[in-house]
């Protein structure tokens, strides 16, 4: 059957797939139940994104109530239902009866004004048939999302029910204070006291690397002298002030490898943020490793990345800082930094990446492993917490900036605008994605205070330009096999300072960033994720399909680390399976440090066009039992990053994979890097280590570069790809 005219006419005497329509629907609400039984949706206004066949299918037959009558729509995805119930009603369950040809993927949306949706059930394995859905929401339109067809027809339904009713809910009121875990200082606070708080958190999270803590550090504005603040696990300091030079430590902020003998490689999970020190000693330390950002700070002297005893370390990230010595890498193994002023830069391991930083050394990959562009393509620096003229809490949220260079707070306010904190639910413990969701419908922004959520629904971001901001690494458990957030295809949604962490049921994505089929144009006003942070098992068992999926165009990635767990508890290649790390399928897609870690199959999976990367830190999945686990078609294993065969046009800067199968040392990878052969997709400064010579890289791009030989972990590289 080709034509669509003849299965339609055929389809007037039979319908697709099924010899009768299905005898009962599905089972009302239990009696008793606070959800109501009568069927909202029945008689009322209906929709639809298409009809296979108006005459025969239209929307209408849905809701009619007779079991011989159905809608179907048009043979493609997306496909959408919708309903009108006439007024805003607290929606608690949706009635589901499948003709033959239904959903695998879908999700049951409520909106207010039939435009602005918010999600409260979402799927990827639709069963069909009768499916019972039991929901919270509410809203006066009301519709189903199709966005994977089970079959090769369309979406058919014989009825969509609707049902109404439970308690009714009070707004969630926004503002409030800021909860135990946020521990506020003030300059008139003796020394002794505040670091006496400092070292009692300290110690308690120097170790906890899989700890359930979560804190955040916030000075207010003035001068405070003699501190040291240790940083651990799950803690982030920052200043209050509008500028990092309005709050003044007279001190170190500090992070070292004591607790790891020398090892700074596991000195993940923590932030500096906002703040301008005179380090004691003329030298601050931050000894970190990924997940670790050293955003908006202003030190008066120079910044050691090494720990104490110059051991290994692997991070790392800095944006929109001054340093006014010099930056000490030494035994940093990969580091980039943003939009910064330094005083200068000293030694490189294997990958060193700069854009717009002013007093940057030259281009030189890769000897030294410099890679130096003079310019950001496009910046928006995270948004953050203040104290204004008046002592009332705001948002800051920086404006967009397009080829930058230097910090934005040199010269004055950084460009941007403020929110009150009377405009954001101020997420506590405890709190359900049930009421955060309602937050959202309310227009409310969301602040989440240190703390551990399970959501057994996903966080639904539907409104332009909401803000969702983490303080000490808020920290997001999916439960159930959900989303743990997802957004719609809106200009400027702001995510920031969160770790999603996969739960023991697999969600087949844990964030995603618009929705399969975006198609609109935000280049003025794009989403973005900044220090947002995702992991797979260590803190516990977890299991995803994909962690990352962007589909919104012109999104902006900056600083990321995307870790499936090679160590903790719940690790394995199939205690921990997760196929992809990032897949990003909408276009003009901007990373600015992206680091991706151990995914079974490809680590970054890139599917839009004219996307952009500048600096790439990966190492393959340590854990792979033998070559054919990992055997990817003809080809010896998944690069680390695939641009698909499709896309003409890409371009990356300072990218590296690296190996290590200590599992089986004997498996062989064809290359880290896999690009379509066309001159617009470029790499520039792209390399490949074997980390001991457990396991080899045969090239670095497609069948370009040596291969990757014996145990003196010597990188292979290529300056320029094609």
């Amino acid at each position: 059957m080709t034509g669509l005219a003849a299965l339609c006419a055929a389809a007037l005497a039979l319908p697709i797939g099924a010899a009768t329509p299905a005898t009962a629907a599905a089972a009302a609400p239990a009696a008793g139940s606070s959800c109501g039984t009568t069927d909202a949706a029945q008689g009322r206004p209906a929709t639809a994104s298409s009809s296979e066949n108006p005459g025969a299918f239209p929307a209408s037959a849905a809701v009619d109530g007779n079991l011989g009558t159905r809608w179907s729509s048009a043979f493609s995805d997306p496909q959408w239902l919708q309903v009108d119930l006439g007024s805003s009603q607290q929606i608690c369950q949706v009635q589901l009866n499948w003709e033959a040809a239904y959903a695998k993927a879908y999700q049951i949306q409520v909106s207010d004004d039939g435009s602005t949706w918010t999600t409260v059930y979402s799927t990827t394995n639709g069963p069909g048939g009768n499916e019972t859905l039991n929901v919270t929401g509410s809203g006066r339109y009301i519709r189903l999302y199709g966005t994977q067809r089970a079959t090769q027809y369309g979406y058919s339904l014989w009825e969509f029910a609707v049902h109404t009713g439970g308690p009714s809910v009070p707004p969630v009121q926004g503002g409030g204070d800021l909860g135990p875990n946020v521990i506020v200082f003030d300059p008139s606070m003796s020394s002794t006291s505040i670091q006496a708080s400092l070292d009692n958190v300290f110690n308690q999270q120097q170790a906890a690397q899989f700890g359930t803590g979560r804190y955040a550090f916030l000075f207010k504005p003035g001068n405070y002298s003699g501190l040291n603040a240790q940083i651990g696990f799950y803690t982030s300091i920052a200043g209050l002030g509008l500028n990092p030079d309005d709050t003044h430590i007279n001190g170190d902020v500090t992070v070292d490898a004591g607790w790891n003998n020398g090892n700074a490689t596991q000195n993940f999970w923590r932030s500096a943020e906002n703040l301008s020190l005179s380090p004691v000693s003329g030298t601050d330390r931050w000894a970190v490793a990924q997940a670790a950002p050293f955003r908006r700070m202003h030190v008066e002297g120079g910044l050691n990345l090494a720990p104490n005893g110059y051991g290994w370390a692997s991070g790392g990230y800095i944006a929109d800082s001054k340093i006014d010595g010099s930056v000490g890498n030494y035994s940093q193994q990969q580091w980039y930094t943003r939009d910064s002023s330094i005083g200068g830069f000293s030694n490189g391991v294997w990958n060193q990446v700069f854009s717009g930083v002013q007093g940057a050394p030259a281009q030189s990959f890769p000897n030294p492993p410099y890679t130096t562009l003079a310019t950001t393509p496009e910046a928006r620096e995270k948004p953050y917490l203040y104290l204004d003229s008046s002592g009332n809490y705001q948002v800051f949220v920086p404006s967009l900036q397009s080829n930058t260079s230097g910090p934005t707070w040199v010269n004055g306010r950084t460009p941007g605008s403020s929110l009150p904190l009377s405009q954001f639910y101020v997420v506590k413990p405890g709190a359900t994605a049930a009421t955060i969701n309602q937050a959202l419908a309310q227009g409310l922004n969301l602040l989440f205070t240190p703390g551990v959520y399970h959501v057994d629904q996903a966080i639904n971001v539907t409104r332009p330009d909401t803000v969702v901001l983490g303080l000490g690494l808020a920290t997001l458990v999916p439960d159930n096999g959900v989303t743990a957030l997802q957004t719609a295809d809106v200009n400027g949604i702001r995510l920031a300072g969160l770790l999603i962490d996969a739960g023991p049921v697999k969600s087949p994505v844990l964030l995603r960033i618009g929705q399969p089929g975006s198609a609109a144009d935000h280049s003025a006003d794009p989403t973005s994720m900044q220090d947002v942070f995702i992991r797979v098992g260590g803190a516990g068992p977890g299991l995803a399909g994909t962690a990352v999926e962007v589909d919104a165009n012109n999104s902006i990635i900056d600083h990321t680390w995307i870790w499936r767990a090679d160590h903790g508890t719940g690790v394995g290649w199939t205690v921990n399976p997760a196929d992809y790390g990032l897949q990003v399928r909408g276009n003009d897609v901007l990373a600015t440090g992206l680091f991706v870690e151990h995914f079974e199959k490809y680590d970054v999976e890139w599917s839009g066009e004219r996307g952009k990367t500048i600096f790439f830190q990966n190492e393959i999945a340590y854990d792979a039992p033998n070559q054919a686990a990992i055997q990817n078609g003809s080809t010896l294993g998944y690069a680390a990053y695939k641009v698909d065969d499709n896309v003409t046009t890409h371009e990356a800067w300072g990218v590296g994979s690296y190996c290590y199968f200590n599992v089986d040392p004997t498996i062989r990878m064809d290359h880290g890097f896999e690009v379509p052969n066309t001159p617009n997709v470029k790499l520039h400064d792209a390399l490949v280590v074997s980390l001991g010579g457990d396991g080899q890289f045969n090239h670095v791009v497609n069948s370009t570069g040596a291969a990757t030989s014996g145990t003196g972990t010597t990188p292979s590289t290529v300056t320029s790809y094609p």
